[in-house]
């Protein structure tokens, strides 16, 4: 048997007044998720445990068979797997985000979703101004980078609030606080002297672009603890697709080859296609392929119902219509988000997102479409979603 497990993130949501009440995947045309969820079976999961936080970290974490109160440490150390940044027992790592602030207000979270060459450049002279043998800046991609500092345990125990939490509002009141926050905030107040008349940010504001005002600091972590191989709990040679640094640093702590296909991003200039074709080619030397799509997340980020369901209906069209021909006696799948994350709120919640498990030996449980709503209707539940992976691959 050959495992296919395809992530939309960020896709369910909750239903939208201004839109009769239905959510952006009931709203999304799917005609190919809805026959499978017809012929499969559908239900709901819980990814993130309670009392955690609802991010795309725990509830991966989850979705990819592993228990995050167990091997969760936090999302920056993850990314700093994935980035080949080595973390000492002194070091502590925190996701630094080029975000834009406009009279006090968070403005965007991505900077307008700046380029990654551009940010290249703005993060070079971030540490030439600000960084030395204690501070030291990551390039990342896009607008998400990271900061690893040496000899500041204390950051550890900051609160932080992720900026994609805070469209819009006065930031005064979400900067760090707490024990450990005070260099947090000086780094992040001298980071807008440094980007303000950078070249790469005069250029953009001439040309009508959101700058990069400020690094927002948050999602620290330490050390990560080590997590078992994925083929030595499962059973299955796998490999993962996904345009994102936490998804790729997740898969390399569990032991997952790391697929390297051109095109695949974190927006809606996916290249859809090439990321399917990609992953169809893996099975050949691999039991099981991961493939995470961030475009649905990113919209829903941004605030923008249109983007949402055209990335829902890219995935529908695009990559489950290619999985069905492709599948034949085959080919199982399991299809869901990871998390919801409502265009109304613009940010992740830990709400119970629906699950489509559909091949040989699945039988369907009476599900109409791929909906939140037609999920619920099924009765089925998995209160530890970490427990869905099993359920895939036939391991208990």
């Amino acid at each position: 048997m050959k495992y296919i497990v395809l992530i939309i993130d960020g896709a369910a949501g909750w239903p939208l007044k201004e839109h009769g009440g239905q959510t952006s995947l009931e709203l999304a045309r799917t005609p190919h998720l809805d026959d499978l969820a017809a012929a499969g079976e559908l239900g709901l999961a819980a990814t993130v445990p309670e009392g955690m936080e609802a991010s795309s970290a725990c509830a991966c974490m989850s979705l990819l068979g592993y228990d995050p109160q167990v091997y969760y440490g936090g999302r920056a150390g993850i990314e700093a797997r994935s980035m080949g940044i080595p973390v000492g027992d002194d070091e502590a790592v925190f996701r630094a985000n080029l975000v834009a602030v406009k009279d006090g207000r968070m403005w965007s979270y991505s900077s307008g979703h700046i380029s990654t060459g551009e940010t290249a450049e703005l993060i070079g002279a971030l540490n030439k101004e600000l960084g030395s043998d204690a501070v030291r800046f990551y390039p990342g991609i896009s607008y998400r980078h990271l900061l690893k500092l040496k000899g500041h345990p204390e950051t550890l125990e900051a609160v932080c609030m992720p900026p994609h939490d805070i469209p819009d509002e006065p930031i005064a009141g979400y900067l760090p606080q707490g024990r450990g926050s005070a260099f947090l905030r000086e780094l992040m107040a001298a980071s807008e002297a440094v980007l303000k008349e950078h070249p790469v940010n005069m250029a953009r504001r001439a040309r009508g672009a959101i700058p990069a005002t400020m690094l927002w600091l948050f999602w620290g972590s330490g050390l990560i603890p080590d997590m078992p191989a994925f083929k030595d709990v499962y059973g299955e040679r796998v490999a993962l697709t996904s345009g994102v640094d936490l998804l790729r640093g997740l898969g390399g702590m569990m032991g997952m080859h790391i697929l390297n296909i051109t095109g695949v991003s974190d927006g809606a200039d996916n290249d859809y296609s090439a990321q399917v074709e990609g992953a169809l080619r893996a099975l050949d030397d691999h039991d099981l392929v991961v493939i995470h799509v961030e475009a649905p997340d990113e919209a829903a980020h941004s605030g923008s119902v249109a983007d949402k369901i055209s990335a829902i209906e890219r995935v529908d069209s695009d990559m489950v219509a290619r999985l069905r021909a492709y599948a034949g006696d085959k080919l199982r799948l399991l299809i869901m988000p990871d998390h919801p994350t409502p265009v109304e709120t613009r940010r992740h919640i830990g709400e119970p997102v629906p699950f489509l498990l559909w091949g040989p030996g699945i039988a369907a449980n009476g599900a109409a479409a791929f909906s939140e709503a037609e999920a619920g209707k099924t009765g089925l539940f998995l209160e530890k979603g970490y427990n869905i992976m099993g359920r895939l691959v036939g391991v208990d």
